[in-house]
């Protein structure tokens, strides 16, 4: 299976971007399936019923959210409608909507798709991810009734997502870690077949402070005031994620690429083909 997964959507250039390429890239790189982290996707604090329609429309299979899940207030009756909408398994447990799900890929195949959030340096202390994802992966076997499983794990620290890619290693088709904005470079595919990533980035504006425009960010580094809002910086995006391909028999990774297309960070290279 061909599967893309694509990081946290920033403001109105990340969701320009998700419509105008995504539908190309599917097309291209012929996708079985695309999940988009969109958490940041509307005024760069969460996620609304229509900017969430966008990206589906694109042609994103699933979207997942992350800390700033509810931020915006219509999403919590919009995720009870929509089930393709993942919140993190282990957000509050009175939060509406579902943490993973199991959803139809072309060919009769079935992709299990799970969010976990992290604990260390997050601002809220979220339930063991660990635990939390393990109930998950061991209830879901991969290669059984599910060909492929994606866990997007939401957190800060790059130990703690490395940690969990490890600690899902042979149970996932591919661990992705999404919030920073900033992509990392160690994707491989680890000893027992998953692929991993510590970091997708952003699909967002990169002549930025984590795509906030840079004058508000700025000020506060150097003066420690504030003067007003930060706002998402406007100019032309970069598509950051990870292109992965599994074998149906078992559902672990054949290949993973990291995905920088357009804007800024633009491989050179071909990309996946």
């Amino acid at each position: 299976m061909k599967l893309l997964f694509l990081g946290d959507v920033m403001g109105r250039a990340g969701r320009a971007a998700i419509a105008s390429e995504l539908p190309r890239l599917r097309a291209a790189w012929k996708l079985d399936f695309v999940v988009v982290n969109g958490e940041n996707a509307t005024s760069g604090a969460g996620l609304s019923g229509d900017h969430a329609k966008l990206i589906l429309d694109a042609g994103a299979d699933v979207v997942t959210l992350g800390d700033h899940a509810f931020d915006q207030k219509d999403m919590m009756q919009f995720i009870q409608s929509e089930p393709r909408i993942i919140r993190p398994v282990n957000y509050a447990k009175t939060a509406p909507g579902l943490g993973y799900r199991i959803f139809d890929a072309p060919g009769g195949r079935k992709v299990l798709v799970a969010q976990v959030l992290g604990q260390v340096f997050m601002k809220r202390a979220f339930d063991d991810p660990f635990s939390a994802i393990e109930g998950v992966l061991n209830k879901h076997r991969l290669g059984g009734l599910v060909q492929a499983t994606i866990v997007d794990v939401h957190c800060e620290a790059t130990s703690e997502k490395m940690a969990l890619g490890h600690w899902c290693d042979g149970k996932a088709s591919l661990v992705v870690g999404t919030h920073t904005h900033v992509p990392t470079a160690d994707a491989q595919i680890l000893p027992g077949g998953t692929a991993h990533l510590s970091d997708a980035g952003m699909c967002g504006d990169y002549n930025s402070v984590i795509g906030m425009d840079k004058a508000e960010p700025l000020r506060r580094f150097v003066t420690g005031m504030s003067k007003g809002r930060f706002e998402p910086a406007k100019g032309e995006a970069t598509l950051s994620g990870a292109y992965v391909e599994t074998d149906d028999r078992t559902g672990l990774a054949t290949r993973i690429e990291m995905v920088r297309h357009g804007g800024r960070l633009a491989q050179s290279g071909p990309g996946p083909v």
